[in-house]
């Protein structure tokens, strides 16, 4: 389990990281003394779960907050020293899972992060039937829902997005520009780095216990979903040919000046 912290309080990421690895012992506790640092933390380490302080001196913990909810669900709780009515709605508005206003109780605070990661794990309501199937893999559109073998696949916002497109596109090539526009905003500075990334880690969901990754790539044009019956099988190696002993040459009857051939 990894915890962020972003805050650019020396004494709260000291407390909060000593005190979460006194009461948590599976908790890996990272921290981020600033919204551009914590930025980079974020997509650098993919946290479960993020504490995270508003007030920040080198950029609004607002604009880091939207950020995140841009590309993960992962939950995000507000902790910050301002406690008034218009910012607390404000953050809950943009996405955060919890608000608590400093000086909080560390049992408090881990009761909350335990219930934020609680509710992160219930599935949306599903349809009986799903929209698209392939192999054992199931989609269902409406609830944003994914099944693999019956079982829930987690993903996150933008492995949704990139699935979705590839999906309702199935069998088709899918360019890298084409999936950049429909998948990220304009204004997101994603670029095919972020398309490889993102696409390599919904094969890894998707081709769990060795199962097909239904997603293939044409190197420098773009990505395109095959159904498992479509997939490309791999090239079998020829069995080697068996080595012939050489041709004996009988020896020429006696007193012969010729050989015959063999």
């Amino acid at each position: 389990m990894k915890v962020l912290i972003v805050d650019d309080d020396p004494r709260t990421l000291d407390a909060l990281t000593v005190g979460l690895q006194l009461q948590w012992q599976d908790c890996e506790v990272l921290t981020a003394a600033g919204g551009a640092a914590g930025e980079q933390a974020f997509f650098d380490h993919l946290p479960d779960v993020v504490l995270l302080e508003p007030a920040l001196a080198d950029r609004s913990g607002y604009d880091l907050l939207r950020a995140i909810r841009r590309v993960s669900d992962a939950p995000v709780l507000i902790v910050s020293a301002r406690g008034g009515e218009t910012d607390q709605v404000k953050g809950l508005e943009l996405g955060a899972d919890d608000y608590l206003v400093k000086p909080v109780g560390l049992l408090v605070l881990l009761a909350r992060i335990k219930a934020a990661l609680r509710r992160a794990e219930l599935p949306p309501p599903v349809n009986a039937r799903p929209d698209f199937v392939a192999g054992d893999l199931a989609i269902h559109f409406q609830a944003h829902q994914v099944t693999l073998r019956g079982a829930p696949v987690k993903l996150t916002p933008v492995e949704y997005k990139l699935l979705y497109h590839l999906a309702r596109n199935a069998g088709r090539l899918l360019p890298h520009q084409a999936l950049l526009d429909r998948v990220w905003r304009a204004d997101d500075g994603a670029t095919t780095h972020h398309l490889k990334v993102f696409v390599s880690r919904l094969r890894r969901k998707l081709a769990a216990e060795g199962g097909p990754s239904y997603i293939e790539t044409e190197r420098g044009l773009g990505y395109r979903f095959v159904r498992p019956a479509d997939l490309r099988p791999a090239a079998r190696l020829a069995a080697p040919t068996p080595l012939r002993p050489p041709a004996v040459v009988p020896p020429a009857p006696s007193g012969s000046t010729a050989w015959r051939a063999a």
